[in-house]
C-alpha cells in the first residue's frame, strides 16, 4: 500500500473536463491515502484561437491573466493545477527535429508551474505519474525529479490520427526512460514492455454502482415498446471503433431479433444501410443515469468492435457495466477479452455474433447473470488503484537493492 506520499498527475484530461477519463478517477483513488497534485494540461496557442469561445478556453485566459487562482483545492488530500503558461502548438509540424526542439521548450514552460505549485503545498519525494501525455511530459522527469517516474498507457494513443504522425517516436522515448510503466491492458502492456522491463498489466477500474438492476423502477418509452428478444449496444456509435457490417450482417441473420443502438451516431453510421432495416432501433444519445434503464431491457447486449490498430488494445469499460447488469454479452475477441472469457461471449466473425447471441439467448440463467454481476463487482477503481500500488512497490525495492 502506498500511503502518506505525495503524488503529481497529469495527463491528456483537465479535471474540469466535461468527459470523464481513467486518469481522474485513479487520482481521486490516490488521494484517499496520500497528497495529490492534479495538473491540467496548459493552453496552446492555435487551441486559444481556435476555440476562443470554448467555456474552457475562456477560464484558462482569465487564470493566464490572473482574473481567477491557477491552484485550487478540491478536496483534504487533493489540489488542481491550472498552469499559467502558453505552449507552442506541435502536433503538425513534419520536420522532427524542430518538434523535438520545441516540445523541449514546452517542456520547461510546463515543468516550471509545476515546481512553483511544488514549492507551494511543499511536496518532497513525489512520485509522477503520467496519463498518456508522452509531449508534455518527455522531459519531466529529469526537469522535476522525482522519486519515481511512472507513465501509465490505457489506450493505443499512438493510433490515433491526431497522433500518428509522431506518437509512435515520443511515447518510445517516454517508456524508455519512465522508471516504470502501468497498463490497462495486456495488449498495451506487450507493447510496454518492449521498450521498459518494469512494465505490469493493472487492470482497470470502473464505477459499477450506476448500474445495479435493483434500482432500475422505470422503462423508457421508447423502447418499451420494443419486442424482445433486443440485442442492444450502448456507446458512441463511431466506424472507427464500431463494425457497421457486423451490426447489418446479425440484423439481416435474424429479422426476429431487435437490435437496439443507444447513443450518437457519427456520419458513416447516420448514412448506413442500417436505417432501412424494420428490426434496427436508433435511439440516440441518453443521460448516462438513464442507461440503466435501457440495458435491463436487453435479451443479450453487444460490443461489434472492429479490430484495428485503434481498438485492438483497449479495455471497453462498458463491458463491465453489461455484466453489472447482469446481461449475456457478445464481444469482439481481442487480447484484452480476455480477461472476460469465463463471463461473456467471445466472437472472431460476423457469423459467430449470430451463433454465439443464439446461444445466450437460450442458456442465460439466474445463476450466470449472478456470476456476471459478482464479477464485474471486483473490477473496482480501489482494486484497480491496489494493483497500481503493488506495481510502485516491485520497482521500489529494487532501487532500494
Amino acid at each position: 500500500m502506498i500511503k502518506d506520499k505525495n503524488i503529481i498527475v497529469h495527463g491528456l484530461q483537465s479535471l474540469d473536463s466535461p468527459i470523464g477519463s481513467n486518469c481522474i478517477n485513479i487520482a481521486f483513488e490516490f488521494s484517499k491515502q496520500n497528497k495529490v497534485l492534479y495538473v491540467n494540461y496548459p493552453l496552446d496557442r492555435v487551441t486559444s484561437i481556435r476555440q476562443k469561445s470554448n467555456p474552457l478556453v475562456i477560464k484558462r485566459k482569465n487564470i493566464l491573466r490572473k482574473k481567477q487562482a491557477d491552484l485550487v483545492q478540491i478536496n483534504d488530500n487533493m489540489w488542481n493545477l491550472y498552469p499559467r503558461t502558453m505552449l507552442e502548438s506541435i502536433n503538425k509540424i513534419g520536420f522532427k527535429p524542430l518538434v523535438s526542439y520545441l516540445n523541449k521548450i514546452n517542456n520547461k514552460r510546463f515543468a516550471a508551474k509545476i515546481k512553483e505549485a511544488i514549492n507551494k503545498l511543499g511536496f518532497k519525494d513525489f512520485i509522477l505519474f503520467n496519463d498518456s501525455d508522452f509531449y508534455r511530459g518527455l522531459h519531466l522527469k529529469e526537469l522535476l525529479s522525482p522519486a519515481l517516474a511512472v507513465y501509465y498507457t490505457r489506450d493505443n494513443m499512438r493510433a490515433t490520427e491526431y497522433f500518428r504522425k509522431h506518437g509512435v517516436f515520443f511515447e518510445d522515448k517516454i517508456m524508455k526512460k519512465s522508471d516504470l510503466i502501468v497498463s490497462n491492458s495486456v495488449y498495451l502492456n506487450n507493447i510496454a514492455k518492449k521498450q521498459n522491463p518494469n512494465s505490469f498489466y493493472v487492470g482497470q477500474g470502473c464505477d459499477i454502482s450506476l448500474f445495479d438492476r435493483e434500482l432500475v423502477k422505470e422503462i423508457p418509452e421508447d423502447i418499451s415498446k420494443i419486442k424482445s428478444p433486443i440485442v442492444g449496444y450502448i456507446g458512441a456509435l463511431k466506424s472507427a471503433r464500431l463494425s457497421v457490417n457486423t451490426i447489418e450482417y446479425i440484423a439481416k441473420s435474424k429479422p426476429d431479433w431487435n437490435v437496439v443502438l443507444v447513443g450518437p451516431e457519427d456520419d458513416i453510421f447516420k448514412n448506413s444501410s442500417l436505417h432501412k432495416y424494420s428490426n434496427v432501433y436508433f435511439l440516440g444519445s441518453k443521460k448516462m443515469e438513464d442507461l440503466p434503464s435501457y440495458l435491463k431491457t436487453f435479451t443479450v447486449a453487444i460490443n461489434p468492435q472492429s479490430l484495428n490498430p485503434l481498438t485492438i488494445g483497449n479495455y471497453p469499460r462498458k463491458i463491465d457495466e453489461y455484466l453489472a447488469m447482469g446481461k449475456p454479452t457478445v464481444a469482439t475477441l481481442t487480447e484484452t477479452m480476455k480477461v472476460f472469457k469465463d463471463h461473456t461471449y467471445l466472437a472472431e466473425t460476423n457469423e459467430d455474433y449470430v451463433k454465439l447471441i443464439d446461444l445466450a439467448i437460450n442458456e442465460n440463467s439466474e445463476e450466470k447473470e449472478l456470476k456476471r454481476i459478482n464479477f464485474a463487482k471486483t473490477h473496482t477503481w480501489e482494486n484497480n488503484v491496489s494493483a497500481i500500488y503493488n506495481a510502485f512497490e516491485k520497482v521500489l525495492c529494487k532501487s532500494l537493492k
